[in-house]
């Protein structure tokens, strides 16, 4: 196959791909996860739904994949965040604050029903050890400058830097996501002796 072609038939895989998870996202938004058919989405997409099975089993996957782009997004997001100039402390606190800001608006993001369905499976586990290497690599950084205390490793801080800021998802307001922020930060500095 030429490769004009072979590249025409992948970017229309992608877009219908992308119009399938748009619409299914959209769907699910407006009236539950539970209240969308596959005959709905493949309306909403724009194709027949013979086409649509040749993509998506059922609607969990649609949202499954939906889902492991939401996050992909994030974790481009984060790892933005920790290559852009500045010292390591600051580099890391806007790692950490980006992060608590999207566990703070996860919460908001559909019903719960939705979330339980999503923040399932192999795909998450992936992103949470991504989120580990990340914060720990940062952690690493800020430890050789001396500014990160030496009792502990950087991998367990990165746990408990995941593990803490995930409380964001319960609190009232930004503002209140960035004092956690800084109660994780004064967590990790050097204690003095």
């Amino acid at each position: 196959m030429p490769k004009l072609w072979s590249r025409t038939v992948e970017e229309h895989r992608r877009s219908v791909h992308e119009a399938i998870v748009d619409a299914t996202w959209a769907l699910v938004t407006e009236r539950g996860a539970l209240a969308v058919t596959m005959s709905e989405i493949a309306e909403t997409a724009g194709i027949g739904r013979a086409t649509l099975y040749k993509y998506f089993p059922d609607v969990e996957a649609i949202l499954s994949a939906a889902h492991e782009r939401h996050v992909a997004a994030h974790l481009e997001r984060l790892a933005e965040l920790r290559d852009r100039g500045g010292t390591a402390n600051e580099r890391l606190e806007a790692v950490l604050e980006a992060y608590a800001l999207i566990a703070h608006n996860r919460a908001r993001h559909g019903p719960p029903e939705l979330s339980a369905l999503l923040h399932r499976g192999e795909h998450v586990a992936r992103a949470q050890q991504q989120l580990v290497d990340l914060f720990r690599d940062l952690l690493a950084d800020v430890g050789s400058a001396g500014q990160l205390r030496d009792d502990v490793s950087p991998n367990e801080l990165a746990n408990f830097c995941l593990h803490a800021l995930g409380a964001a998802s319960n609190l009232p307001s930004e503002d209140a996501v960035r004092r956690l922020v800084e109660v994780t930060l004064a967590g990790m500095r050097p204690s003095l002796r």
